[in-house]
Formats: structure tokens, sequence, C-alpha cells
């Protein structure tokens, strides 16, 4: 089997499963299998696979066609520009928590001590750290978790510091510039509606927040108002239609609310400085 013929092969099987983008899905499982990038393919479309490789990308588009994302199939997700590890104990890296990045590096200026509640895979602990330098200690709730992130940073040269705990609650009062916080925001009752892929396969913590879906931002709140120093900003991920709900959240003590949309013109990240 040449690689040519793996692709077409590979993408006739996921189209058979309603895989959405099969060819390029196919491309990236193939290099995987070949442990190549996948730009390789391009130009060596008569390369024979050996018995191992076609094996390897057998498995891999049995597992696609039964719903495992890609990313857990390869282990691996950019995120601003960067090549992250994932895991089935974490969730899948999006483009649109960069937002988050993004809108964090803007609001906050030399920002000393940054907090990222809720790590996950790191993307937010261990771009800030690389970003701006600063001191970066990140959380989460689930001790697997934290290795798939602390081995993120190790592998991308960035010192964060990792606890395991309950959103903020290790942490002493006034004592962060920054807190960033992609947290499950999924309310319970959306779970049917979910794609496969979703809803069968990434972490249902790091996903359902309860049966409003606002249930860990009203405890964030909390905890960020004792944590953030003076003047320190508060900016997290919020979910599709979630805005006003989340805003009505912040009591007098905060101000300088604000909305950023993703490219889509959704509101996607909520910012809040405390007071």
């Amino acid at each position: 089997m040449t690689v040519q013929t793996a692709l077409l092969q590979g993408t006739a099987l996921l189209e058979d499963a309603a895989i959405p983008v099969a060819r390029l899905t196919a491309e990236v499982l193939l290099a995987h299998a070949l442990r190549r990038e996948r730009v390789w393919l391009f130009g060596h479309p008569e390369h024979e696979l050996s018995e191992l490789e076609r094996l390897h990308y057998g498995r891999y588009l049995h597992e696609r066609r039964q719903g495992k994302p890609t990313q857990y199939i390869t282990g691996r997700q950019e995120f601003y520009g960067r090549e992250f590890r994932v895991t089935p104990d974490v969730l899948i890296p999006r483009p649109e928590t960069e937002h988050v990045v993004e809108t964090a590096l803007r609001l906050v200026h030399g920002a000393a001590r940054i907090l990222d509640v809720g790590c996950g895979s790191g993307i937010l602990a261990v771009t800030l750290r690389l970003e701006t330098g600063a001191e970066v200690w990140a959380t989460d709730i689930s001790v697997a978790a934290i290795r798939v992130a602390a081995g993120n940073a190790q592998r991308l040269g960035a010192p964060v510091f990792f606890v395991a705990c309950d959103l903020a609650s290790a942490f002493a009062a006034a004592s962060m510039d920054l807190i960033v916080c992609n947290p499950p925001y999924v309310p319970q009752g959306d779970e049917a509606g979910l794609q496969r892929e979703i809803r069968d396969w990434e972490p249902r913590q790091a996903l359902f927040a309860g049966p409003t879906g606002l249930e860990i931002y009203e405890r964030l709140a909390g905890g960020a108002e004792r944590v953030l120093a003076p003047g320190g900003w508060l900016v997290m991920e919020i979910g599709y239609n979630s805005r006003d709900r989340v805003a009505a959240l912040f009591s007098n003590r905060w101000r300088e609310l604000e909305t950023v949309p993703d490219l889509a013109g959704i509101p996607r990240v909520l910012a809040a400085r405390r007071s």
C-alpha cells in the first residue's frame, strides 16, 4: 500500500462514517502512523507503507470512525503557535480560547503573578508564562490533568507552579495580579445535543458545570474577588449566549467589565477588574 492509496482508502472510510473533513483527517492520521509531518506525504505519494505502519494507520482510522477525536489519537494539538500534548484527561484546546490569552496580554501589563484556574492541559498557564515572563501558578481539581499540564510546561520550557486544588482555594488574599480561566460551562441539560466526540470522549468535569452552566462562574467570582490584588483582572472564557448572566454575577466590587467576541462575533471572553 502506497501513501496515495492509503489516503484514498482512508478518506473513503471516514466519509462513509460521516467524519468531517475526511481527507484532512486521513492525512493527519497517516502522518501520525508514519511518524512524519503531514507535508511529507505530498512529496512521497509512492512511499510503500510497512506492515507496522499499515497496522497503526488502520487502528487510527477505526478509532476515528468510532468517534474518538483526532487529537486524542495523535496526542497533540496546536495552541497559540505551540504544540501541546493532550490526553482524554484534559479538554482539547480550541482556537477560541486564544482570545483569553490575547485579552489578558492587552489588559494586564507588567503583571507579576498570574493564576490559571482549572488549567487542564496547561495551555493558558504555559502560554502566558512564555509570553510575559511573569510568575505563573496553575490549579486543577484533577491530578491527572495536572500531570498533562506539567509535562507540557516542562517540554516547552515554561517554569509554571502547579497546585491540585478546587479553583483558587489554595491561594492567599490579594496574592495575584491576573486570573485566567476557561471553566466548565455546559449546562447538564445540553448533554444530548453535544457532538459525540465531545460528549463521549472529553472529561465530564471539565465540560459540565451543573444545571444552569453558571455554577463555576458563581464560585469563581467570589474566589477571584478574594485572591486578586486591588486593580487585578479576571479574564474568563464564557459559553454561548451566557454573557449577560455571567456579567450579572459581579458586584460593585468589580469595575470595567469588558466582553470580547470571537471571529464569528459571538461573545467569547469576559474580563472584570477588581476595584
